[in-house]
């Protein structure tokens, strides 16, 4: 029974409770939980030397968990998370297709759309006339996956 007690000791408890959220951090990514994992740690800290009541524990890991979380999160996701490169704006985009040349691998109907080959990717395309297979075309256009094309 001696042994019972030592396993309820409030700062084995908050260890424990902070090491599973920081574990359940891998299992959920998004690091938030993270904080509150540092915050219950804290405060397994702080019991570990002061005797404090629940109420003022559970106090302190509410404050330091919001607090860590509030002022950290950002900092620590570009760290881990690190950054994007510079974005290509939609112009930018389109211009990597609009008058290049394509190969029709599937015939283009108006109504049902079509194949194109281009940069040796087969691509959905679309066109204002039947496009037989074999045939050369120019890409005028770009929406999503399909691209708008013309016959040469």
């Amino acid at each position: 029974m001696e042994n019972f007690k030592e396993l309820l000791k409030p700062e084995l408890i908050w260890f424990i409770a902070g090491l599973i959220m920081l574990l359940a951090e891998f299992a959920m990514p998004g690091l938030i939980i993270f904080f509150f994992g540092v915050g219950a740690w804290l405060v397994a800290l702080i019991c570990l030397f002061t005797d404090i009541s629940i109420n003022l524990q559970l106090t302190l890991f509410l404050i330091a968990s919001i607090l860590l979380l509030i002022s950290l999160r950002k900092w620590l996701k570009n760290i881990f998370v690190g950054r994007t490169g510079q974005k290509q704006s939609a112009d930018e985009l389109l211009q990597e297709f609009v008058g290049k040349k394509a190969l029709v691998t599937r015939e283009i109907d108006p109504q049902a759309g079509g194949k194109v080959e281009f940069h040796g990717t087969n691509w959905n395309a679309e066109a204002d006339e039947i496009i037989n297979q074999g045939t050369s075309v120019e890409i005028i256009g770009k929406n999503n996956i399909t691209l708008k094309v013309k016959a040469l």
